[in-house]
């Protein structure tokens, strides 16, 4: 699993991967995006945190909570 800091905020990017990226981001929770927003709708993943109209992120707690659960 990758190293995840203790408190804060993911991208999106760095939950589901991003191999195209330079260096390429592995993925923490490996789905598609859209398993992802299926999931965040019917309320199986983390809601989002929003920080103006473009920025979206997810609570590191928040992810830590979810892996919890699927071990």
């Amino acid at each position: 699993m990758n190293e995840l800091p203790e408190t804060g905020f993911l991208k999106l990017s760095q939950i589901l991967g991003d191999l195209k990226a330079s260096p390429p981001i592995p993925p923490i929770i490996p789905v598609s995006k859209s398993t992802w927003f299926a999931g965040v709708k019917a309320k199986k993943f983390p809601q989002p945190v929003r920080f103006g109209a473009w920025s979206t992120f997810y609570r590191v707690e928040d992810i830590r909570a979810l892996l919890a659960t699927a071990k």
